[in-house]
């Protein structure tokens, strides 16, 4: 089969196989009395061999071992090839995420653009100070998506930036909740814990719903995180898990004050009483706990809350008692 046929069956250019040859690839076995290359059936199945090893990512180079050396072993080679892919697979990912998201800013001109994908990269900075002041700038450029700064949110470990990062969140007008809350779905702790902090700072009604959901998160900090925030929004959905972290003395003096805006509700006023009061009851309360129970009873109006507090005046563990007279004589004075 001369060259031309050769070219139009194997879909391989006749300089491409001129190319082959020179290489030493593969060779035409033969000549016709004109001179023209002719390939036998055994050429063009190697042709074949060397385009089916070229899809892979080889090189030439590599394709020539692969196919005439005896102790060639593929393992390493496909080993580098599959990270070489991976890289390159990363790379277009985020230059296409890149893409999106200067065409979610909607830019007017070129100028729009650069500075877009000026914001955008030093967001990525390896210099805190420059992602810092990418956050803060971000709100009066109005140039960086809303996915940008979700995705920088939850991703940062500079506490500085993080917090810069939550206000622009915050200043952002919303649109980023839905993303924040693939957050809290995170596999990683860390990822989940940025995710209802910048949510706890954004103001409406969407957030106070995903954190009222973050209530029945399996991370135990989650569950704080948003009981915190909705205590200080008034929503009386995080009083049991408040008055929990009262009793197990993890931010127990935050938990406290939370209790005390939510109790300005005389119906959650008795609710938190009675909450507090049972849990003073459990047995397996340690006694700093127990105290600490007491005290937050200080800020709770409310008939419920003062009879229980008498009643504590007696208790059998001297501190409780104490803290509970000097609590209601407290209570008294006001």
């Amino acid at each position: 089969m001369l060259i031309g046929d050769v070219a139009r069956r194997s879909g391989v250019s006749a300089r491409m196989l001129r190319h082959y040859e020179s290489l030493g690839l593969v060779s035409p076995t033969g000549r016709t009395d004109s001179g023209y290359r002719r390939y036998s059936g055994e050429d063009i199945r190697r042709i074949f061999h060397i385009e089916s090893l070229r899809s892979l990512g080889l090189s030439l180079r590599d394709v020539g071992r692969a196919l005439d050396d005896p102790g060639f072993t593929p393992t390493e080679l496909v080993d580098d090839l599959i990270r070489r892919t991976r890289d390159r697979i990363a790379g277009e990912t985020e230059l296409l995420t890149r893409l999106r998201r200067i065409g979610d800013a909607e830019p007017a001109g070129w100028e729009d653009v650069l500075r877009t994908v000026a914001l955008l990269q030093a967001l990525g900075s390896n210099s805190a100070g420059t992602r810092q002041r990418a956050a803060l700038s971000s709100v009066d450029e109005d140039t960086v998506p809303v996915e940008a700064l979700v995705e920088a949110t939850l991703s940062e470990t500079d506490p500085n930036v993080a917090g810069a990062l939550r206000w622009a969140l915050a200043q952002s007008g919303g649109g980023g909740s839905a993303l924040l809350a693939e957050g809290l779905g995170s596999p990683a702790a860390e990822v989940r814990r940025r995710a209802v902090r910048s949510i706890a700072e954004m103001p409406d009604d969407d957030a106070t719903a995903l954190l009222r959901g973050a209530l029945t998160n399996p991370d135990t900090v989650v569950r704080r995180y948003a009981a915190l925030a909705l205590g200080a929004r008034g929503v009386a959905d995080a009083v049991p898990t408040l008055i929990g972290m009262v009793a197990e003395e993890t931010n127990d003096v935050d938990a406290a004050d939370a209790l005390s805006v939510l109790a300005s509700c005389p119906a959650s006023a008795d609710r938190i009483a009675a909450g507090l009061v049972d849990r003073l009851a459990d047995g397996g309360v340690a006694p700093s706990a127990r105290r600490r129970l007491a005290e937050a009873l200080a800020d709770i109006p409310g008939s419920t809350a003062a009879r229980a507090l008498a009643e504590l005046s007696d208790d059998d563990d001297r501190a409780v008692a104490l803290t509970a007279s000097y609590v209601l004589g407290m209570r008294d004075a006001r």
